[in-house]
């Protein structure tokens, strides 16, 4: 899995690619974190007002909306996706 974070003040826009294998237990994490449920180790979910997900053959496409007056970090986020990246790596 590889992925790419472009951010605004509103919005965070990311890009995961080489899903092979992996895709549908990728979007099961991204959807937990959709509804609230999210496990990653960072409080940043909070933070969000919407998350959308599209989906192709190896590419996820996620968009996530920060709430007025709030701005999610980068940085947090890349922590969440390279905890979600070693977590679907390890179900084999």
């Amino acid at each position: 899995m590889k992925y790419i974070i472009k951010s605004t003040n509103k919005e965070v826009n990311i890009e995961v690619s080489e899903t092979k294998g992996k895709q549908s237990l990728l979007l099961k994490a991204f959807q937990e974190c959709q509804e609230g449920r999210c496990s990653c180790p960072t409080e940043e979910y909070k933070k969000l007002d919407s998350l959308e997900i599209d989906n192709s053959v190896d590419t996820i496409h996620l968009k996530l909306k920060s709430k007025p007056g709030l701005q999610i970090d980068e940085t947090e986020i890349d922590k969440c996706l390279e905890y979600t990246r070693d977590k679907v790596n390890d179900k084999k």
